[in-house]
Parts: C-alpha cells; structure tokens; sequence
C-alpha cells in the first residue's frame, strides 16, 4: 500500500509540475484551463466514453442483422467485458513503465509516452517494433473510417453532392485536428462528444419505435457463416477502442486511478449501443443487410418543437428551410447528423493525434513548443487517410475488416501477451507497482484469464472473423469497386430527357390566359 502511495506522488507529482509550471494563476487562464486542461478521472471517463463508439453506433443495426438478436446482445456484452480487461492491463503496464522510469529520474516533460514505448521499455525493442506496427496501422484505418462514416452520414441530409464529394470536403475539415496539441487538451471535446453519443443513439432508438416494424419485416439472421462472423468482428471492433488508452492515461494527473474507467465508460455505452442496435433492428429487420449506415431507413416525418430548438442551436443558418419542410424525422435527422459529425471530428482527432505524435517523434519536432510549427509539421499524416477513404469507402464492412486483421492483435492479443511476458518471473511479479486484486485469482486467475483472452481473439476474432470480414470486403469491392463515387446510394429518381429536346429546338409558345392584362 506504501509502495502504490510512493507511486502515485511521484507519477501524479511529475505531471501537474510539468503542465503548470512558469504560468500566471489570474482568471483568464483558470477560465482556459477549466476549458482546456484536462486531467482528471472524469475527463479520462468522457474521453473513453465519447470515443468508444462514434460511427460504429450506425452499424451496429448492421451487425445485428447479420447476428440475430440473442447473439448481437450477447457478444455485446462479451466483448464489453473483455475490451475493459484488457484495457486494465494496458493501464498497469503504463504505471509499471512510467514508475521505472520516474525512479530512474527519466524526465517526460514536453513528451507524451506512447504504447510502443511501454513495449520497448518494459519487453525490448522486437516487442516496439510489432506494437507499433500494429498500433499505427489501426489508427491510421480507424481515422479513415472516421472520415468515411462523416461522408455518409451527411449524404443523407444532403445528396445533391456524392459520397466521395463529402470525403474530400470532410478530408480538409478534419485535418484542423493537427491544432489540439495532445489528450490533455480535449476537455470540452469529450464532454460534448459524450452528449452527442447519447443523443444519437437514443434518437436510433425512438425513432425506429416510433416508425414501428416495416410491412412483412423478416428477422432471419443469422443465415450465413460469413454474416455471422463479420457482424461479431464488428463488435470486437467496436468495444476496441482502447488503442488511445496510454495517451489519455498520460495526460491525467494521477494515471494510476484509470483501472477501473474504461469499464465505468463500457457499462454506460452499453446502455446506448443495446436499445439503440435492437429497436433499429426490430423495426427494419433484414433490410440492414444492405443497408450498413442506419440512416439510411428511417424515413422523414413531420418536425417536432425540440428538434427545432436544437436546430436551432447546432445549425442556426438552416433553421428555417427545414421547418418549411416540416418533417418530424427529417429535422431530427439533420440535428442527429450535424451532431454524428461532430463526434466524429473528435473521433477523428483521438485516432489520429498519436499518429501525430509517432510522426513528430520521427522527424524531431515533438519537442516543439510552437503549436503552428507542430500543426504545419502534421499535416502529411492526414493525407494518406484522405486517400484511403476514396479508395476503400465501404462503411460498414471496412470495421470488421479492421477489427479482425488489426484490432485483435493490438488491443487484445498483443497487451494480454505483453502482461504476461512482464510479469512472467516471480522477482518481476513480487516488485510490480499494482499486484492483481485477490477477486480475480491474484497472478494464476490473471494469467488464466489472459490465456484464454489470447486464445479466444486468435481464433474467433482473427481466425474466423478474419475469414468473413475480408470475403465481404472483397465481395464489397467486386460489387461497387474501388473508388467507387456513392457506396450504396440509391438509385436517381430523376425523370429521362425528352427524347426529342434538344438545345437548338424552338420552346413552345406561351399560352397567356384569356383574362391576362399587362400592367403599364
């Protein structure tokens, strides 16, 4: 007990120095810092919370159909807990990392520790060199699918440009996140994206109930093996968002206290994903096999008072064509959008800003102090994921493709491995920072569980999702191709020209009413 408060003073100590010291306390900065600077339980609880799900929250529906209900509730709830283990162990790691290094007086001011460099410093350099691999590959795919899914959604408040149209202008949008310099700064980033969380799923849930079942609504799944493991490699994708879990612990005051938040945040996204998957589901069945954005079947309907008001809020320039348009849904479903959106600008920047910092620590500019210098410097990361998304914009059965190949080994497969392989001597496991809690087994139950983590993921989650994810997503690119300029959008409903209209063709002459006067 002594040793885990040494632990804590020198960790937490450490980092409060070095995010305040040389700044004026007057009330301009408190007001910035209340804002700004970000550190505590709380703030680490909105920023796993808000960034578990984001877009995956559309084609979880998805997953459902392929699943069936009992199994889309139940891997739910599956892969919840076994994210939220290994989301623990990651956290441990990092505390056994930094409190070896603070003892060895290693100074981290002005540098974010990243999962790689726990691996190097606690495993050797073969174990960096996988880790990073890994974990740069994930977050480069997770931001593409940010920006993918930002393409999707708005087409649908908005298709008189494609698809790929909306890619490349949400390309340029999202690049603005090379200027929030780390995790520390997402503070009111987190907090809303929380609220839109919430917001977009229970719109999905009273929405689809209110528009009830569709006429001769079937409920087959699951029908195919392939269906089957591609929507649960959806969910392993879904409850793996926990790649980030070293930056956000690095920018807390005491690190040590994460252990228990991301489960506290997977209990609470559990209460949106369930109802939200199940009543679209209910409601449009096995349409959601081709449908993989949810968005895509709720029908318009008449505007309601709050969905106004927070048009009103969100998106004031607009405001009054849709209440001309007077359409329940239709209003709600432009807030929902403009909100998916913006959660998926902060998604984006989760992905994506430790793919910043790998790059800033590549070419020597981590250290900077000038934030334009660092953001100028950023910039080519954004590019190749821009490129990725117009090539491969297949929403939907992309996430599975990446849950599979990518987000098995790093976030599950690679952490259990690692814990064991720290810990497997008995001098390493008698002089670690946090021993395991007596209700999980002390080291044998860790252990065991770990094994059948590694096992379970390498088999289920690699073997056979990696087998139904990747002949959908070649099945996707034989059906639409790549580059393909507007994913499963609907056919035109444009009228065929005359076919005798041309541009050199005399217009009719105008048939005036018999009672028409012209006016002086």
């Amino acid at each position: 007990m002594a040793t885990d408060k040494v632990a804590e003073t020198v960790i937490a100590g450490s980092y409060v120095e070095m995010e305040t010291e040389g700044k004026p306390n007057d009330m301009k900065t408190r007001f910035s810092k209340f804002l700004w600077h970000g550190g505590s339980v709380y703030d680490a609880w909105f920023s796993c919370a808000s960034n578990q799900v984001a877009q995956v929250l559309l084609t979880l529906p998805y997953s459902f159909s392929q699943l069936g209900m009992l199994s889309g509730i139940c891997f739910q709830l599956f892969y919840g807990l076994l994210g939220s283990w290994t989301a623990y162990l990651i956290s441990i790691l990092y505390v056994e990392y930094r409190t070896r290094k603070e003892r060895e007086k290693v100074d981290f001011r002005n540098h974010v520790i990243q999962w790689f460099e726990v691996l190097d410093g606690l495993l050797g350099k073969y174990w960096r060199n996988v880790g990073l691999a890994f974990n740069c590959t994930f977050l480069l795919f997770g931001s593409v699918i940010q920006l993918i899914a930002c393409a999707s959604n708005i087409y649908y408040i908005n298709d008189n440009l494609d698809k790929r149209t909306w890619t490349y202008i949400f390309g340029a949008c999202c690049a603005t996140t090379v200027f929030i310099p780390s995790f520390h700064n997402y503070r009111i980033w987190s907090f809303l994206g929380l609220i839109m969380t919430t917001y977009t799923a229970w719109y999905l849930t009273i929405a689809s109930l209110l528009h009830g079942q569709v006429e001769g609504v079937k409920h087959s799944g699951p029908t195919k093996m392939v269906l089957y493991f591609t929507g649960a490699t959806n969910i392993l994708y879904t409850f793996g968002g926990h790649a980030v879990t070293v930056e956000i612990m690095h920018a807390m005051w005491k690190p040590q206290k994460f252990k228990a938040i991301y489960l506290l945040a997977t209990l609470y996204v559990l209460t949106l994903t369930l109802p939200s998957g199940a009543a679209v589901y209910w409601a449009f069945g096995d349409m959601l096999l081709n449908h993989s954005n949810a968005f895509a079947l709720l029908p318009r309907s008449p505007s309601r008072d709050m969905a106004v008001i927070l048009m009103l809020i969100h998106q004031a320039s607009t405001t009054a064509h849709a209440f001309m348009d007077s359409s329940y849904i239709y209003t709600l479903q432009f807030i929902n959008n403009e909100l998916v959106f913006a959660l998926q600008f902060i998604t984006f920047g989760f992905a994506c800003t430790p793919l910043y910092f790998v790059w800033e620590k590549a070419i020597g500019m981590h250290g900077c102090k000038s934030l334009c210098k660092r953001a100028a410097a950023r910039l080519p990361v954004v590019i190749p994921i821009w490129f990725l998304a117009i090539i491969f914009p297949f929403f939907g059965p992309i996430n599975s493709t990446v849950g599979s190949l990518l987000v098995s080994f790093t976030v599950y497969i690679i952490p259990a491995l690692a814990h064991m392989f720290t810990f497997k001597s008995s001098a390493a496991r008698e002089n670690a920072v946090e021993q395991p809690p007596k209700y999980m087994g002390r080291w044998v139950g860790t252990f065991v569980i770990n094994t059948f983590v590694v096992v379970w993921v390498l088999i289920v989650g690699f073997g056979f999702g990696g087998w139904a994810s990747v002949t959908n997503f070649v099945h996707q690119i034989d059906t639409f191709g790549l580059f393909t300029k507007c994913y499963q959008c609907p056919p035109s409903t444009l009228p065929p020209p005359l076919p005798h209209v041309n541009a050199t063709a005399a217009l009719p002459p105008l048939r005036h009413p018999l009672n028409h006067t012209h006016t002086p």
